[in-house]
């Protein structure tokens, strides 16, 4: 197992890489803990956690709103639960935001953990404080930054995922080697059919790695009021794509947001066009999309209503190499750039349109 720490501003969190579900009563109080889990994971592996009251969340993302979060006040309300109960979080991305929205809030803060189950979840979505709830379908709108006490990332679970969450967990892992780890990306170039095949030694690799590259951002900018900024890379248009359908993960969705934001990073003379290339070549052989057939009007009235919008503009994050990422504010009307980026790829995931850019 390796271990490494997130410091927050009012606690830290420990992200255990290679523990198990089978040791998490070891980072739990004797009693009083209660279990809010996704559904479909509590059918697989409720027996080793059966000792503590348990919720059930339901399953997916359309459950990641504040009807399900009324819910579950409800009944930790029929169970007398008060502040000196212990919240775990068990499940993906969803079932662990959705945990530790209700554990920041209930009675103003209840202590909690995480047991991540998904590979998207293992290397973003559970790391890092932010628990938070989808509003009137724009992402994330409604949340905190509260840091759990622990994150176990146990890689035995990834094996009951479906192929689809599967890859949408290598959409976040591809955004990490992007802006921060050149070697990293090689390593994918190298060994991506091993990844998505879950090769015990490559996927240690690469949730290990993710968590590094992660947890020093958060600890030098936990709140996002700067550095935090270039995790969002390729999430502007991924976020519209995810509210105008529900046909992607958000794996895919990022996919697709990272292959638009590189050939903006290409237009603006950043990055060549090898390297974008290369970045369209390593999605496509990971079984990402690179493009999406949805109304561009659509996805930029989408983006226009970003929460990392304000009166001035956007932040975009673009690449100036692989490894190498840069925030550059821009006027709204760019994001009208990222959504035509995506017309410059074709049909076999190659550039086209050259004399264009």
């Amino acid at each position: 197992m390796k271990e490494l720490t997130i410091t927050g501003r009012n606690s830290g969190s420990k992200l255990l890489i290679g523990e198990t579900l089978q040791n998490l009563k070891n980072y739990l109080p004797p009693d009083r803990v209660i279990v809010i889990a996704d559904s479909r994971v509590d059918q697989l592996y409720r027996q080793h956690y059966n000792r503590y009251q348990v919720i059930l969340a339901g399953e997916g993302e359309g459950i990641k709103n504040l009807t399900t979060v009324e819910r579950i006040y409800g009944e930790m309300l029929d169970l007398e639960v008060d502040r000196s109960w212990f919240v775990v979080g068990i499940g993906g991305g969803v079932a662990c935001d959705l945990a530790g929205y209700v554990a920041s809030t209930f009675m103003r803060g209840l202590r909690f953990g995480f047991v991540s189950t998904s590979l998207l979840s293992q290397v973003d979505a559970s790391l890092g404080g932010k628990n938070g709830v989808n509003f009137r379908g724009y992402k994330n709108h409604i949340g905190t930054f509260n840091q759990p006490e622990f994150v176990i990332c146990d890689a035995a679970m990834l094996s009951t995922l479906p192929l689809k969450e599967v890859l949408s967990g290598f959409g976040e892992i591809v955004k990490h080697a992007l802006i921060a780890d050149e070697t990293m990306f090689r390593f994918l170039e190298e060994h991506h059919r091993e990844a998505v095949g879950l090769h015990h030694g490559v996927v240690e690799y690469l949730v290990y790695t993710s968590a590094v590259i992660k947890s020093g951002v958060v600890n030098r900018d936990e709140t996002e009021k700067g550095e935090r900024r270039v995790l969002n890379f390729g999430h502007t248009l991924a976020h519209a794509i995810e509210k105008c359908s529900s046909q992607y993960t958000h794996g895919e969705a990022v996919s697709i947001g990272m292959a638009a934001a590189s050939i903006v990073s290409l237009q603006q003379g950043r990055i060549s066009e090898e390297t974008v290339e290369r970045i369209l070549k390593l999605l496509k052989n990971l079984g990402l999309p690179l493009k999406t057939g949805i109304d561009k009007t659509l996805l930029i009235d989408a983006m226009r209503h970003d929460k990392k919008r304000d009166d001035d503009g956007i932040d975009l994050v673009l690449l100036d190499g692989i490894g190498k990422c840069v925030i550059v504010r821009s006027p709204l009307a760019s994001t009208a750039d990222l959504a035509n980026a995506i017309d410059l790829i074709d049909d076999d995931g190659h550039l086209i349109n050259l004399t264009a850019l």
